[in-house]
């Protein structure tokens, strides 16, 4: 389970993902798994930029729209693929 790091003032949770996290581990009121695929999230708005940086790595679920802060310990996807 993610550690939960700051809920947004319209109720929207943020955490930090864990190691190689692909999909969303947010639990229902009724403790059924989202699962929900994460999707790299570019156009935040005002809160978050001021929260974590205008050119931060965000991830939201494509379901209950948990946003994501990357884990210190994976190196940042934001580069360029280069092959």
């Amino acid at each position: 389970m993610s550690e939960v790091v700051d809920t947004l003032s319209d109720g929207a949770k943020v955490k930090k993902r864990n190691l190689r996290m692909r999909a969303c581990d947010e639990k229902d009121e009724k403790g059924k798994l989202c699962a929900g695929h994460l999707k790299r999230w570019y156009f935040f708005g005002e809160e978050v930029k001021r929260k974590f940086g205008s050119h931060a790595e965000i991830y939201r679920c494509d379901r209950c729209k948990t946003l994501y802060l990357p884990n210190p310990d994976e190196p940042p996807r934001s580069g360029t693929l280069s092959y």
